[in-house]
């Protein structure tokens, strides 16, 4: 029988893909379905064969073959009802890629928990919300964490070392899942909105069998892959695209662990012969401003990026360097993926900057404020038929006469830089706490490397300086992210204000525009 997973063309896309395609690559049906038993289980067949590549940020690899994962996972599940742990309850993970990471994550969906990935960066306001929010049982980190993690009051503090490892080694490596279809797998936070605590997009088990729609057309993932995503699995990009769904087709995935360095991942990019990545545009440009690319052998056939888009300067690079176009994928996490490149289909011309066209079945349109639809070439928002109506990305694009998307800027106050989204309230919050903080006002500005950076205006009660800049910046970072926090620091005297009386964001954003141009004219002259 001829599966999706046999077509790799443009017009085989349009012509085969359906849902009922899609269910066919797995055990499960619409009535009964286990994330753990698709991406893992089925998989275990007793060869040892590799499941997950971790490249290390100390230089070390680690492979973890579906064999070990799944019986540390069944371990974990029977541990878990032991402890009374009930379907429906969350069970929160702040781990780096790892096997006690995988072993938790997989272990907890097979009894009918909720996995709740979390960023092992976060700060104790950010760790603090959305342990808040979801109300886990039980939080599971590391030793590093663990001070921080018991300092937020409700779940229970589990270290996942090799010592918990081992006190599982007694329980049964087998272990039937409890779960349907439509119940609950993963409840995944945002890396931010316009909300003070971005808010948990919520997944049943069925989400996987969509899934694979971004993962056939967006990152172009086929069995003998050998397949990379650097991003960290607490995202959306990372957990889905990057772990579930090569997992489920029984592909091989890679990714990295510990403090990102561009060198480290080319140089595992390298030893691992990895033949698909799927990356945030950032990593691309952090490979290119490392210069070390020409000091590795790459062996490409699709790549693909998301995030944002990718600088004109990085698509040569990717060009000269890895010898195959990177296609993006455009989609957020409470939508999934809608336009996609194709990677790997050799009838579909990928354009430079372009989103690309629709995944099978998806049904987008640019309009204008009075919902008709935009000429090619005209700047409307982008619109997406869900449920029979149309409803915002809150993003504007622009379409070509070949039907091909653009985006172009953000409708709201997100920021995204480096690939990550964060919240304008969110940071705006936090430095407000600060003691010498009257005002504060923050926006994204145009960066060479990351996309945008955060640019806070501040109107402080005392003087400014380089050293509270630096207090200001180390304040927001302790309390949200490592990422989370502005680069930029600017001390002004007022803030522009709506008539509400709220900071006035496009005034800011209208102002530093007009700033660069201004100073790229003088420089031009």
């Amino acid at each position: 029988m001829t599966r999706l997973t046999d077509y790799t063309s443009y017009a085989d896309a349009q012509l085969h893909a359906s849902s009922a395609g899609l269910w066919e690559l797995f055990d499960g049906d619409r009535e009964h379905l286990n994330i753990a038993h698709e991406c893992i289980t089925r998989h275990a067949d007793g060869s040892g064969r590799a499941a997950v590549r971790l490249a290390n940020a100390d230089g070390s690899d680690a492979i973890l073959s579906f064999d070990t994962i799944s019986a540390g996972a069944a371990q974990f599940a029977h541990w878990l009802d032991k402890e009374g742990v009930q379907p429906g309850e969350r069970i929160a993970f702040m781990l780096e890629p790892s096997l006690p990471f995988y072993v938790c994550l997989f272990g907890a969906m097979q009894t009918g928990a909720i996995s709740v990935p979390l960023f092992t960066l976060f700060g104790p306001d950010a760790l603090r919300l959305r342990v808040g929010d979801c109300n886990p049982t039980i939080l599971i980190t590391n030793a590093e964490k663990a001070e921080l993690a018991r300092s937020v009051e409700g779940p229970r503090v589990i270290v996942a070392d090799d010592a918990f490892l081992a006190s599982l080694s007694d329980l049964p490596t087998t272990y039937t899942p409890k779960t349907k279809a439509n119940d609950m797998a993963v409840f995944q936070y945002t890396s931010g909105t316009t909300r003070e605590l971005p808010e948990a997009v919520k997944h049943s088990h069925r989400t996987l069998v969509t899934l694979m729609f971004a993962a056939l057309y967006g990152t172009g993932i086929r069995p003998g892959d050998e397949f990379f995503c650097p991003s960290s699995p607490a995202w959306g990009h990372g957990l889905w695209h990057g772990t579930l769904a090569p997992l489920a087709m029984g592909v091989t995935t890679g990714t990295f662990a510990g403090r990102f360095d561009p060198v480290r991942l080319m140089k595992a990019l390298d030893d691992f012969k990895i033949t698909n990545m799927s990356a945030a545009a950032t990593h691309y440009r952090m490979m290119k401003n490392s210069g070390k690319g020409g000091d590795f052998q790459f062996h490409f056939k699709k790549l693909s990026f998301t995030g944002e888009p990718i600088d004109p300067a990085t698509l040569d690079w990717i060009d000269e360097t890895f010898k195959v176009p990177a296609c993006s994928m455009y989609g957020t996490t409470e939508i999934g993926v809608v336009l996609v490149n194709y990677p790997g289909a050799e009838d579909f011309v990928v354009k430079p900057g372009s989103l690309g066209k629709p995944i099978p079945g998806q049904k987008l349109e640019v309009h204008r404020l009075d919902g008709s639809i935009t000429d090619p070439g005209e700047i409307g928002e982008l619109m997406l038929w869900r449920g029979g109506g149309w409803m915002t990305t809150k993003d504007r694009a622009k379409t070509d006469e070949d039907g091909y998307f653009y985006h172009c800027g953000r409708a709201d106050d997100v920021i995204i830089s480096a690939g990550w989204t964060m919240s304008a309230v969110e940071i705006e919050n936090t430095m407000l706490r600060h003691d010498n903080v009257m005002e504060c006002g923050v926006i994204g500005v145009p960066d060479e490397q990351r996309g945008q950076v955060v640019k806070a205006f501040v109107v402080a009660n005392c003087a400014g300086s380089d050293a509270l800049v630096k207090e200001l910046q180390d304040f927001t970072r302790e309390r949200l992210a490592q990422h989370e926090f502005p680069r930029i620091v600017e001390f002004v005297d007022e803030l522009p204000k709506n008539p509400a009386g709220k900071v006035h964001r496009k005034m800011l954003r209208d102002r530093e525009a007009a700033k660069a141009a201004e100073a790229a004219t003088a420089w031009s002259t």
